[in-house]
């Protein structure tokens, strides 16, 4: 006979859930998380979850400091936190597109308004779609679908409610990359890249010296962060090499110059922009089709099981545990998301567009949802599906004869939705697996997603208007490499002029990595970026090892270093923000001390103070843990 499963609050027992305090804490959360994202995800194509660290915040704030004692309230905060993370990374991801085509004249820079509307249409489309999901994939498959984030987010709280936090270790990080990155790129006393030429190789070997990066490293851990060297090694210590050997005096498209026109004039950075870059989108691409054919065979079952577990939605009774938005809300809710995305002239969908957004994303944000109770949100196939979506909706709106900049528009506009619903959907699954073993209320918990959604999208606009401003999508300081793939898709699909020689070395990358054994997603991932992105991740991820060694921590344990760097991103993301409103007003140049002081000294001093903190951080941490295991 199945046991039935207990929360850690009963259902018969209530506790504050929404109330003022969580409602503004997870405000401010949802507005800082989606802010760092934002930043973090246009600098170098990764985002992290921010339950976590919300959760933690909101445990040093409401207990610590508030004196109230609701472990309810402390989940909805990093709930609505968690909602903000997602909706920019769905956004920074597609939508800087337009802003790149405004700038060739195509098309107008979008407006806030634009922005905000495809950003609360794909967030509500997510929620939406997977409130009728809750009981199928959370409670009926619980045993079966671990969701390794929303469990971890719930043992994190748990763990407060019994006594203590660590949201010291958020803050303490958040202050030491805003100073790094004041210093680095604001007052400019400390070089951000640390270079070494290697002209015997005709390249360069950079790092990074941010700590937003090694902070992503870390996070992700060693395993990811070196395949995503390998694949940076392979570019820019293989390929780059080549490619100025047997190049020479040869010109190859995209390129109206000779390659050795290119090396002499831009040098290693040059071949990557004019050459790399394409055979590393070829990877991606490939990649993310290869990660999304692998989990065909779930993908299919995972819509059969959840549409069949729909028909036996609500047999709970009237239990607090059991409660979901009213369904009538849920289906009036996608008719106005339609009619919305159908009659908004910025946003050229027909109604035929408008019902396949649904369609697909009621797929996808199925398949996202219970794919992420599997192998975690960071091994979800989100951009494998995104590209997918770019691809169906360009060809088809070609074919149908909507071609130029409108075609192009309606293509990116029908990605951007998708792919913020998609992100949305795998989001509030950890939230609500979270909700589920504490003992949530479900439909406060899907409010609370609403709210945070309405409060990153105001913002998200703003934020991508100011980078914007300040430095440009596709500049070295926000390359924005999502972005830029999905417009090289969309563009060489409509207008047929991809270098598809350099694409297809990039395609058959992937497939021979994939014979060798190793996810292609992540070599493809280092390919595409530059290596000094990769090289700092992999110090990160090295962090991650010798931090683990020391305290005996296993890999999903959730230490003072998690914590420490998921800080550390905040921290940067939060100051860029800043640093942005000072290059758009002009205070930059008044506090730019560089041509005052002598740079030449290497960057790689303030790099080291942070990689001994975080050690230092994640070791004590695990010490204390350690300490008071043995005492109970």
């Amino acid at each position: 006979m199945k046991k039935e499963f207990k929360p850690y609050i009963s259902a018969d027992q209530v506790l504050p859930e929404i109330t003022k305090t969580s409602v503004i804490i997870g405000v401010l959360l949802a507005v800082v998380f989606g802010a760092a994202n934002a930043y973090l995800g246009l600098r170098v194509g990764l985002t992290i979850s921010a339950s976590i660290p919300a959760a933690v915040i909101s445990m040093g704030v409401i207990r610590m400091i508030l004196k109230r004692d609701s472990i309810l309230e402390n989940n909805i905060v990093q709930t609505m936190g968690s909602a903000g993370e997602s909706v920019a990374a769905g956004c920074i991801f597609t939508l800087p597109v337009i802003f790149l085509w405004a700038k060739e004249g195509l098309t107008d820079t979008p407006s806030l308004f634009t922005i905000t509307v495809i950003a609360l249409c794909g967030g509500l489309l997510g929620i939406f779609f997977m409130v009728p999901l809750r009981s199928a994939l959370i409670v009926r498959e619980h045993e079966t679908l671990p969701y390794p984030e929303g469990t971890a987010c719930a043992q994190v709280l748990i763990a407060g409610d019994r006594g203590g936090s660590s949201a010291k270790m958020v803050f303490i990080g958040m202050g030491a990359a805003a100073v790094f990155k004041l210093l680095t790129d604001g007052v400019k006393v400390i070089p951000g890249v640390v270079t070494a030429p290697l002209k015997f190789l005709r390249t360069e070997f950079s790092v990074e010296a941010y700590p937003a990066l090694l902070a992503v490293g870390y996070i992700c851990g060693f395993r990811v962060s070196s395949l995503m060297f390998a694949g940076g090694v392979l570019g820019w210590l293989v390929l780059i090499p080549m490619i100025v050997f047997f190049g020479g005096d040869a010109t190859i498209a995209p390129s109206t110059d000779t390659v050795a026109q290119v090396y002499a004039e831009q040098g290693a950075t040059g071949i990557w922009s004019n050459y790399l870059r394409y055979i590393g989108a070829g990877a991606v691409v490939a990649a993310g089709f290869i990660s999304l054919g692998k989990s065909m065979p779930l993908i299919i079952s995972t819509f059969r099981d959840a549409v069949r577990g729909m028909r036996n939605r609500g047999q709970d009774g009237n239990l607090r545990t059991a409660q979901d938005l009213d369904m009538r809300i849920i289906i009036a809710g996608v008719i106005a998301v339609i009619l919305v995305l159908w009659f908004m002239p910025q946003i050229p969908v027909s109604i035929l567009g408008a019902v396949l957004i649904v369609v697909f994303g009621f797929f996808f944000c199925t398949v996202s949802s219970r794919m992420v109770g599997l192998v975690g949100s960071s091994n979800n196939p989100v951009s494998g599906m995104t590209i997918a979506t770019l691809l169906f909706a360009t060809v088809a709106l070609k074919v149908a004869g909507n071609t130029g900049i409108n075609g192009m528009m309606g293509a990116i506009a029908i990605g951007s939705v998708i792919c913020i619903a998609t992100n949305l959907a795998g989001d509030t699954s950890q939230d609500l697996k979270t909700g589920f073993l504490l003992g949530a209320t479900p439909r406060k918990q899907q409010v609370s997603e609403l709210i945070g959604i309405a409060a990153a999208a105001l913002v998200i606009g703003g934020i991508l208007i100011l980078l914007d401003k300040a430095w440009g999508f596709g500049s070295v300081e926000l390359s924005a490499p999502q972005a830029m793939l999905m417009k090289l898709i969309i563009e060489g699909v409509m207008e047929g002029n991809l270098p598809w020689m350099l694409i297809a070395i990039g395609v058959f990358i992937s497939i021979a990595v994939e014979f060798l054994g190793v996810t292609s997603l992540a070599v493809a991932i280092g390919l595409y970026l530059p290596l000094e992105v990769t090289a700092a991740v992999l110090i990160g991820g090295l962090l991650r090892k010798i931090s683990d060694w020391i305290t005996k921590a296993g890999e999903d344990d959730i230490g003072g270093g998690i914590l420490f760097t998921s800080g550390l991103i905040a921290g940067e993301g939060l100051m860029g923000i800043l640093l942005a409103v000072f290059a758009v007003t002009g205070i930059d140049k008044h506090i730019d001390l560089s041509g005052a002081l002598n740079l030449d000294e290497p960057g790689g001093v303030g790099l080291l103070l942070v990689m001994a903190a975080t050690v230092l951080y994640s070791s004590l941490s695990g010490r204390k843990k350690g300490n008071a295991d043995e005492q109970k």
